[in-house]
């Protein structure tokens, strides 16, 4: 069987999440789990996770092509190869990753990833496609220089996984290690709002370049997480694009070329932080201190744990999924991730996503069993609930929304 064996990562790592969760319980601990603030996490990883079937390919085609075109050198693998390969994917990282917090453009990508006021391993999952491409274009040095795609994927492939385990409280400092390797002491600082901690330790898996440029800092008081201004939404949607909102914003008032240029190439530290606030009046007004029933809680964690099935189970048999199949299962995932966020801040409309999704997998149901009996059942049933559409939207919000 062709299997995609890369569909072990949600399993494997969603055991890894609860793990730390029981241990957290079992330490005393389990305030650094937000209930909100982990489906949150877990939603933008589940779009991200789904979006790699579709660029992954797309990655290795762009280095593939610069390698074929533009190699200076041609370069075999051997052990002093596979290091000189690991510093430099490292080397890049950390200019990405620095760039990231000191350039807008690439900080409207990677703002996503510093939104939880949690710090745990649900965190790790806050990874947006736009990120992974903004890296690549970074990690594109290494096929010009010279290094094989297959080599340059594996090795993504395995320092893409070390990172995980840093985004927890659970372990302290590592005595010897702290001198070279990046460990949950040092990304802590990096995820926190302390002001002497603000873009410090960039590193992924090797701090040494953190000590060499000068953005090395030591946990040495408890770190505050989140962004300096808290983001207060779990709007799957608003978390991608508010700081591209607020770019274009900014963007609109710049006036002149220097002016415009420092609002996509400067510091996000210019961008008027009023603007955020005159948008989320606009677009994202949020009810303070919401409290949730237990349907709403059930709902969503069985929300939650089917989606994550449905995306294993996607990326397991891609192989076997027509472009139609792939499609339709991708719009559901999406569409359960954006009303799981809407969820959590009780919208009204979320209704509305809940038809949209039984619309989307009627018809990824229809795909598999095309019969025409099949077709009459579900549009029969599509009819008879737009024919009491408000009366079932009514009782769907007073069910969940009940306190």
């Amino acid at each position: 069987m062709h299997l995609n064996y890369l569909a072990l990562a949600v399993p494997v790592f969603t055991i890894l999440m609860y793990v730390e969760y029981y241990l957290s319980r079992r330490k005393g601990q389990a305030d650094e789990f937000q209930f909100s603030e982990s489906v949150a996490n877990i939603n933008v990883g589940i779009a991200e996770r789904l979006s790699d079937l579709f660029v992954a390919g797309v990655f290795y085609f762009f280095f593939s092509f610069l390698y074929r075109q533009f190699a200076v050198f041609d370069i075999s693998p051997g052990f002093l190869t596979w290091l000189l390969l690991f510093l430099l994917t490292d080397f890049a990282w950390y200019w990405y990753h620095r760039f990231g917090h000191e350039v807008n453009l690439f900080w409207s990508v990677h703002v996503v990833h510093h939104q939880s006021e949690d710090y745990n391993f649900t965190v790790s999952a806050r990874i947006t496609v736009l990120q992974a491409l903004a890296r690549c274009l970074f990690w594109a040095i290494l096929p010009l220089i010279g290094f094989p795609p297959q080599m340059i994927m594996i090795l993504l492939l395995v320092h893409g996984a070390y990172p995980f385990f840093t985004h927890t409280q659970l372990v302290g400092k590592l005595g010897w290690l702290e001198y070279f390797l990046v460990t949950p002491s040092h990304h802590r600082v990096h995820h926190s709002s302390n002001p002497r901690y603000l873009d410090k330790n960039y590193g992924d898996v090797l701090i040494i370049w953190d000590k060499i440029f000068g953005t090395f800092a030591k946990e040495d008081e408890k770190p505050v997480y989140g962004l300096t201004k808290p983001l207060g939404s779990h709007s799957f949607l608003w978390q991608h694009f508010h700081f591209m909102l607020e770019m274009l914003v900014a963007f609109k008032r710049a006036r002149g070329v220097r002016a415009k240029w420092r609002v996509i190439f400067g510091s996000p530290d210019d961008i008027d932080p009023g603007i955020r606030a005159a948008l989320e009046r606009k677009l994202s007004f949020r009810q303070q201190n919401l409290t949730y029933s237990k349907a709403l809680l059930g709902y969503i964690t069985c929300q939650t744990v089917i989606t994550l099935i449905l995306l294993f189970l996607t990326i397991l048999f891609e192989y076997y999924l027509t472009g139609n199949k792939l499609f339709a299962v991708s719009v559901f995932i999406l569409l359960s991730v954006i009303n799981t966020g809407s969820m959590l801040e009780q919208r009204k409309w979320i209704f509305h996503l809940e038809f949209a999704r039984a619309i989307v997998a009627g018809s990824l149901a229809w795909l598999y069993f095309p019969a025409f009996n099949f077709a009459i059942i579900m549009i029969c049933m599509g009819m008879a609930i737009l024919l009491f559409y408000k009366t079932i939207g009514e009782k769907y919000y007073s069910y969940l929304y009940e306190k």
